[in-house]
């Protein structure tokens, strides 16, 4: 019975540490900025949504947004731009490297911009550009 009692009071202890670990406290958390490429942009003033293949060179899952440390961070994007002006071929849609230079408590949001100055053709890449559309307050905290 005595083994039994011992065991119970460690599992109880153990699990105690474990939530304890799980709980930050407020030292734990740092400011943060968020940029984001979920908001359906002006189709209208030539903006698209886009998808984040790379963040700061590493490759990741695309998500609605990245809470990030103050400073400058470059995406890498992939255009979805759906425009029946978009007359290049598909092997000329390549991704673009966009630089923010993130604010805390700024919220960035991010889209294509599809230039429609000229008629682009072919494999002409300059039909868009990676942009800032949006910029707003944005409280964030992320942990350490």
């Amino acid at each position: 019975m005595q083994f039994y009692s011992s065991w119970r009071a460690l599992l109880v202890a153990g699990a105690a540490l474990a939530i304890q670990g799980c709980a930050s406290s407020p030292d734990d958390m740092v400011e943060c900025g968020t940029v984001s490429s979920y908001v359906e942009p002006d189709n209208s003033a030539n903006l698209y949504r886009v998808v984040v293949t790379h963040l700061d060179g590493v490759p990741v899952i695309s998500r609605p947004n990245y809470l990030l440390s103050p400073g400058e961070h470059t995406f890498t994007v992939a255009e979805l731009i759906n425009s029946p002006d978009l007359k290049v071929s598909l092997s000329a849609r390549k991704v673009k490297m966009l630089s923010v230079n993130v604010v805390a408590e700024q919220q960035y949001h991010i889209a294509a911009k599809f230039n429609t100055d000229k008629i682009y053709i072919g494999q002409n890449q300059g039909y868009w550009q990676p942009i800032v559309w949006q910029t707003e307050f944005h409280q964030c905290e992320m942990k350490r």
